[in-house]
């Protein structure tokens, strides 16, 4: 009895240390399986059935993800930056022996702004994290903004059949231009009117009427500078090629005596070229608005500050980058003219607008006259005309507005002159431009200042300036009839109507007659 029960407790220690496997060993030798041992067994490390096991979530996953991914980053992170430290940011490097002194430049004019931190903070750590969360808000300011429904949709260029006539100038180029008003075999009086900047020869005198060049027998031509429109580019040209392509133009077109010029805005330099270049055939001229150098030398300097003043600083910068570097110029108009989206004059131009002229813009008649006039001067998808018209508005025009003044010019003093002065009678002849000049210039003009219009008067004296009180730079010469009569008025007179098949007027003579008449009302 003793063994058995010391047999006994030696399998139940044994039991005790590994698992039951069911498997009893009886008396006798043979082997019995205890199923109830073992599932009662089993049944000790079962979970109750009351209480069940929660599987994890989706969004705990995606946050444990996150989490995982985050920390991966940041030691990716430091482990960058341990390598840059050793490497790259050590005294000996090149780069910072090259920035060194620069950076330490940069560093002391910015500390004065460390005292806007917490005094807790460290510069080097809380700026950067400034910058960071700025460009972060900044992307979400942005995406918000592009996500706006209320936005109104951008309307996109399109290029339209080619519709214009053209010629061929001596050199092979062609000019392209349009005709307006009577034929010219029945003219009083022949205008040719060169386009202002990002313009073209749709744009002539915007809303004029039909009946109303009739009314006066005017034959208005206008066309597209070269590169612009229909025209073929010109690379290099200048003023004195501007004003021969006007001349060949005029000719081709059936004017054959003196025409009348009409500048508008910074259109204006090629009416002021022709006068200088070509004024036997110039009648008289019609400045709106007229653009001259804004680094023109003779202006004092009152009237070169009372110019720039008023201009946004993104037009100064345009003007200085077209005076000295013109190449930067190139990404800045294909980003803006060529992107093939519309947009606001005053924003592609970067105008300054007075009250009527932000009014006029507004008006549905205007914007589609403008997108039409633009896409007219975009057509060949090039920014080179644009830049070399932006260069020669800054340019040297290679004459001075004062060369164009009245002048009595004589023989000189000496022996020589004394001789062709007995042999030949030589006289006194007039020099400069002997027709008449107007300029009408609104007061409310921020495009033009008024300045620009008093640099002119001071240095052509016999030019007659009508100024326009509360007028802007489109105000008076976009879609008003009545300033349109008042322009034709006061240079041509009454309204004759065309000529007839048998008026044998000589259209010179009514140019003539006009000027006499238009000086005489400004008495």
């Amino acid at each position: 009895m003793v063994e058995v029960a010391g047999s006994k407790s030696l399998r139940e220690e044994l039991a005790s240390l590994v698992e039951d496997t069911g498997i009893q060993y009886i008396r006798g030798g043979a082997i019995g399986i205890s199923t109830p041992a073992f599932e009662t067994k089993r049944s000790d490390f079962e979970p109750p059935e009351s209480e069940s096991v929660e599987s994890e979530s989706f969004k705990d996953q995606v946050k444990g993800f996150a989490k995982a991914w985050g920390e991966i980053i940041v030691e990716l992170g430091r482990g960058c930056r341990d390598i840059l430290q050793q490497s790259v940011l050590t005294e000996d490097s090149y780069i910072v022996k090259k920035f060194r002194g620069p950076f330490a430049q940069v560093s002391c004019n910015l500390k004065c702004l460390n005292e806007y931190l917490p005094e807790d903070r460290d510069p080097v750590h809380a700026w950067p994290v400034i910058f960071f969360v700025f460009i972060i808000a900044f992307a979400a300011l942005n995406v918000h903004i592009k996500g706006n429904s209320s936005v109104p949709l951008v309307k996109q260029v399109y290029i339209h059949p080619p519709s214009a006539i053209r010629i061929m100038l001596p050199d092979g180029k062609h000019l392209a231009y349009h005709e307006l008003g009577v034929p010219a075999s029945r003219a009083r009086f022949s205008m040719m009117a060169p386009h202002a900047f990002l313009s073209s020869r749709l744009a002539g005198i915007p809303g004029v009427k039909l009946s109303l060049l009739e009314e006066f027998g005017v034959h208005l031509v206008t066309y597209d500078l070269p590169g612009f429109g229909e025209s073929d580019p010109q690379p290099y040209r200048n003023l004195n090629l501007s004003a021969l392509d006007m001349l060949y133009l005029a000719d081709a077109a059936g004017v054959n005596d003196k025409f009348w010029v009409l500048g508008y805005s910074s259109g204006a330099m090629h009416s002021w070229a022709a006068l200088r270049y070509i004024p036997d055939r110039i009648a008289g001229a019609a400045m709106i608005a007229p653009m001259v150098n804004p680094y023109e030398s003779s202006m004092t300097k009152e009237e070169m500050s009372r110019t720039w003043e008023n201009w946004m600083r993104r037009r100064k910068l345009m003007y200085y980058l077209a005076r000295r570097f013109p190449k930067f110029l190139s990404y800045y108009f294909r980003k803006i003219f060529l992107s093939g989206k519309h947009g606001q004059i005053d924003k592609w131009l970067s105008l300054s607008l007075g009250k009527k002229d932000k009014a006029l813009i507004e008006e549905p008649k205007f914007e589609e006259f403008w997108h039409r006039d633009v896409e007219e001067s975009i057509r060949q998808g090039s920014t080179k005309p644009f830049i070399e018209e932006a260069v020669l508005q800054v340019s040297n025009w290679g004459f001075s507005l004062a060369d164009l003044q009245v002048q009595k010019k004589c023989p000189r003093k000496g022996i020589l002159p004394w001789l062709k002065l007995v042999y030949s009678q030589a006289e006194c002849e007039l020099t400069g431009f002997l027709g008449p000049i107007h300029i009408w210039q609104g007061m409310d003009d921020q495009v033009v200042p008024p300045s620009m219009t008093d640099y002119v008067a001071r240095v052509l004296p016999n030019a007659i300036v009508h100024k326009l009180p509360d007028e802007g730079h489109f105000s008076y010469f976009f879609f008003c009839d009545e300033c349109h009569r008042q322009i034709f008025s006061t240079l041509f007179g009454s309204p004759q109507g065309p000529l007839k098949s048998t008026d044998q007027t000589s259209i010179q003579g009514d140019g003539e007659e006009a000027s006499t008449r238009s000086d005489s009302n400004m008495e």
